[in-house]
């Protein structure tokens, strides 16, 4: 049979059984994707695996294939490629490239982030392209994306320029910006940068749209998005101490509420949540009956410090319970694992943990396991057991 301890009286979880709950964040965004980086823990999650047209945030993936090109050797940051007469004939957010330039990968690199150059996509796209085109390397981010667990992304170009089909999730945004951040640390720190200047030629389009960077809350990347089907849009990441979120919203109305949006996603996220330990290593959060032993129970431990990432706020007790299958039959050895505790924090996805024997217990000698065979029996038959020896 299966046991469930609904309730968990063990010292080691007294206090954190305390009531806890937080306030939904009602976002106006068409679709969002909230994520706590370090726990995993999804904050908020609204038509986030809806493929939308993901606008200029689709540029991300370029920037991750670029950054992987780099890595592996298949480009360099010094190395100048050239413009072709597509790059250049692409209009909206550019670099105003033409094709008698011979760009360094570096600066293509920061007029992507910086200034969400059209066309610098387009030249990295070109040259890292099977067969250098645009709409080849578009095929080949698709693949990536998918190898990356990114399950309904399709790209029909490198930038994000309107095409039919062309479509993100914002869950798959956020999968993609953790592996960036993750993956790419040295080359994240161009997300920060407020302000790229490329040869004068643009001096209308030097800074970054990121609205969240200098606010002071820990933003520090990644990309916005803005066409007329797609509306406004931000894929974004803060750090504040040792939490970071990364956050994806579309669909917004204008630059103003995508900034106001999304700074207040980023303080809901860190003001509402905090980090608690709920069970200690070693320190054993229940016990389970144990069968033909030569102890009755043994107690459960978790083999490391459990974290969770928990509401901040007071209201209703925080659901857990421990599941296992028993009783448990002797004999048992220390470290084994005998069950889980699953927690439950009201609006947050469940956590479950595995818990371990806290000590080895040995199978019972003859005598006991004759006694206890004999009180079972005589208890189903409603008679007291007798002495049998």
């Amino acid at each position: 049979m299966t046991v469930l301890i609904k309730r968990i009286a063990a010292a080691a979880l007294t206090l954190v059984l305390a009531a806890q709950t937080a306030a939904a964040f009602d976002t106006t965004a068409r679709a969002a994707f909230v994520l706590d980086q370090e726990t995993g823990t999804v904050l908020l999650s609204k038509n986030a695996d809806e493929a939308l047209p993901p606008a200029s945030m689709s540029k991300l993936m370029t920037l991750y294939m670029a950054f992987e090109a780099i890595r592996e050797g298949r480009l360099s940051l010094d190395e100048r490629l050239p413009v072709s007469q597509h790059a250049m004939s692409y209009g909206g957010s550019t670099m105003f490239l033409d094709t008698t330039d011979r760009v360094r990968v570096e600066d293509l690199l920061r007029g992507i982030i910086v200034m969400s150059g059209n066309d610098a996509c387009a030249v990295i796209a070109e040259a890292l392209s099977p067969n250098g085109t645009e709409r080849g390397f578009a095929e080949l981010m698709t693949r990536r994306a998918q190898q990356l667990g990114m399950t309904s992304s399709t790209f029909k170009n490198s930038n994000g320029w309107p095409a039919e089909g062309h479509v993100m999730s914002m869950r798959d945004l956020v999968l993609l910006s953790n592996r960036i951040i993750t993956d790419y640390p040295e080359f994240y720190e161009m997300f920060s940068e407020e302000r790229f200047e490329f040869d004068g030629r643009a001096p209308q389009n030097v800074s970054n749209r990121n609205p969240l960077l200098g606010l002071g809350i820990g933003a520090d990347g990644l990309k916005t998005g803005h066409t007329q089907e797609a509306g406004y849009g931000l894929t974004g990441s803060a750090k504040q101490g040792e939490r970071r979120v990364i956050f994806a919203l579309t669909g917004l109305e204008s630059t103003r509420a995508r900034a106001e949006e999304s700074e207040a996603i980023v303080n809901w996220a860190f003001r509402q949540f905090a980090e608690r330990t709920i069970a200690e290593q070693g320190e054993a959060v229940a016990r389970a009956d144990v069968w033909m032993g030569a102890e009755d129970g043994v107690g459960l431990v978790a083999e490391e410090d459990v974290t969770l990432l928990l509401p901040t706020l007071t209201g209703g007790p925080l659901e857990a319970e421990v599941v296992y299958t028993g009783p448990l039959q002797a004999p048992i050895t220390a470290g084994q694992q005998l069950a889980e505790l699953i927690v439950r924090p009201e609006g947050l996805p469940e956590h479950r943990v595995p818990l371990f024997a806290e000590n080895a217990v040995a199978g019972a000698g003859f005598v006991n396991r004759v006694m206890t065979v004999a009180s079972v029996l005589f208890r189903r038959i409603g008679q007291p057991p007798q002495d049998v020896m």
